[in-house]
């Protein structure tokens, strides 16, 4: 069992799920986050500290399509461990579904 970040993160990147991770397993990208599966040991604490409910359990059944971005992208992607700024217009986009088209497979800073 893993937590995979979904869409709902997308132009998000709110960071809450960073900072009480105890394996630092989240990697960062331009406007979004991903978790590596291979790291997160399924304590679940990240879940409910998501102002977007963007993780969530690979049991469910939104987490399908993005188990594999999270792998992909946690290898090519710079670890963070602490919490940083959300982008600027984050809750603008909190809430809006249909954001897949907007993920940028660009890597972010590393720098939290």
């Amino acid at each position: 069992m893993t937590y995979v970040v979904t869409e709902n993160c997308i132009k998000c990147k709110f960071q809450d799920c960073v900072e009480v991770c105890p394996v630092d397993c989240f990697y960062e990208g331009e406007n979004f986050l991903v978790i590596n599966p291979d790291e997160c040991i399924d304590c679940g604490v990240c879940e409910p500290e998501c102002p977007a409910e963007a993780i969530v359990p690979d049991s469910d059944d939104r987490a399908a399509d993005w188990l594999e971005i999270n792998r992909d992208f946690s290898e090519r992607w710079p670890n963070i461990t602490r919490k940083g700024d959300p982008l600027p217009d984050a809750d603008d986009w909190k809430d809006k579904p249909g954001k897949r088209d907007l993920l940028s497979e660009n890597p972010g800073t590393g720098t939290t």
